[in-house]
């Protein structure tokens, strides 16, 4: 396999020889016909498609269902490299919970000067409804996804933090048994952390976070937006694996000062409610007063103890990218340590040299929404044609409070099964986190999303991108 010396390839190193964690995979490749990969690859696909393991495509003349490329070969990190990964992890879900506490509560970190509180106040995620209120065990984010890149063997940057409603876990769950059907032989011989635990992990944080109106075994339920939604394949996929009730906004209703549910016996009051709808339509006596996915009055019971909503209304906020430029002070003013895990350096445009450095450069940069996601509205400069640079130089100065922009990272590859054979490819990983009162949970893996395109950067499936399974080794 060829690799290009400007990125770190993290199967090959520097080119000369393979690197330890993936000797022994190595050693078995070795001896495999790649006609056998392709065949497996192809039964991949066929069990993909028989699972229905599909996300809805928006944006083009009609809503279609595809399904996201899976690739056999695997991305394997060494126990040791995840070990200092989970402590930076760890370190950022605590920050990110107690910033959340702080804004809608005493708001120290703006009395200090750390950030400034237009950011804030200004800001269409932050809820003036939570304002003064905790949520059951102080915990807002119970579920969080935290982008990561790499770019070198020890170096590692967070791209973006997911703290509203984090998705693909599914995929990381499904990658893991179709390499497990495929593969077998595999996990005899190479010693790879589960990731199988995780719904039974999540079902128990859910159930502890638990309100004080619980009564007995918390009844816990995920509410959906309804099978049209892109990723309604992963609510009822979680709803299953738990074994928990899968809800939409008119199944439920309020009875007796609780949320409740209807069922064959009547209505059940539920304890906790995994959401998987934007705070805009949760409820429309609080919210959007046109949403008919969310729960009339759900906001007041929740307020009032009756039912914890996760992850939290209003944590969105951590999720916006111009607080992401703020988060190594924001992981020192909370946890009283340098941030373990580095930001990639960002410019906020809206900042006057900021954005005359990002007008400047704008070949060079990655320019991104603040509330974007999914690698929509977003230019990649060296990729992007003079068209397309114009176009997006007219919206910065439209609008330049609305973007952040960042270098373009030489972002490491791992190699997947191309056409003719292996070929080195940009990845992303994913990993999740799961917070309850009890403490903090990393699953030893998480979702690796690769830009299948040869030389692209974008990772995300709506843009072409596909996945991997992720090996965290038992060393």
């Amino acid at each position: 396999m060829e690799t290009d010396s400007r990125f770190f390839d993290e199967m090959m190193g520097d080119g000369t020889a393979r690197r330890a964690p993936y000797a022994e995979y190595g050693a078995w490749l070795d001896g495999e016909d790649t006609q056998r990969l392709h065949r497996m690859s192809g039964e991949a696909e066929a069990f993909f498609r028989r699972t229905g393991i599909t996300f809805n495509v928006y944006g083009e003349a009609a809503a279609t269902e595809r399904l996201i490329p899976f690739d056999v070969v695997p991305r394997i990190i060494a126990g040791r490299e995840w070990d200092r990964l989970v402590k930076g992890i760890d370190q950022r879900v605590r920050a990110i919970n107690a910033f959340l506490h702080d804004i809608y509560h005493r708001r120290e970190i703006i009395r200090a000067g750390r950030i400034p509180e237009h950011l804030i106040s200004r800001n269409e995620a932050y809820l003036p409804q939570m304002a003064g209120f905790s949520p059951p065990g102080n915990i807002y984010t119970h579920i969080v996804g935290t982008d990561l890149v790499r770019t070198g063997p020890d170096e590692f940057f967070v791209l973006e933090d997911n703290a509203r409603t984090p998705s693909g876990v599914s995929y990381m769950l499904e990658n893991r048994e179709t390499m497990l059907q495929l593969f077998p032989e595999l996990f005899t011989r190479i010693p790879v952390k589960r990731v199988q635990s995780y719904p039974a992990t999540l079902h128990r944080a859910l159930s502890a976070s638990a309100p004080a109106a619980a009564r007995g075994a918390p009844v816990v339920a995920i509410l959906t937006p309804g099978i049209h939604n892109s990723a309604y394949y992963e609510h009822s996929f979680l709803a299953d694996q738990m074994g928990v009730y899968l809800v939409e906004g008119s199944d439920l209703r309020i009875v007796n000062g609780r949320v409740a549910m209807r069922t064959t016996r009547g209505y059940t009051p539920i304890d906790v409610l995994y959401r998987r709808i934007d705070d805009d339509f949760l409820d429309p006596m609080t919210f959007n007063p046109d949403s008919l996915l969310g729960v009339p009055g759900i906001m007041d019971i929740y307020r009032a103890g009756g039912i914890t909503l996760t992850n939290a209304p209003g944590t969105g906020i951590a999720d916006d990218k111009a607080i992401y430029s703020y988060m190594p002070e924001i992981v020192e003013f909370y946890t009283g340590e340098p941030a373990k895990l580095k930001n990639v350096e960002t410019y906020r445009c809206s900042e006057p040299d900021a954005l005359a450095y990002v007008l400047e450069n704008l070949s060079e940069l990655v320019v991104k929404e603040v509330h974007g996601s999914g690698g929509y509205g977003m230019l990649v400069g060296p990729a992007a044609s003079k068209a397309e640079l114009e176009a997006f130089e007219a919206k910065l100065r439209k609008r330049p409070s609305n973007y952040i922009a960042q270098p373009t990272l030489a972002l490491s590859t791992v190699p997947i099964l191309s056409e003719k054979g292996l070929a080195p490819r940009h990845v992303d990983l994913r990993p999740y986190v799961i917070v309850s009162p009890k403490g903090i949970e990393v699953t030893p893996g998480g979702l690796t999303r690769v830009a299948l395109k040869e030389g692209s950067l974008v990772v995300n499936s709506s843009q072409g991108g596909g996945t991997k399974d992720t090996w965290v080794l038992e060393d």
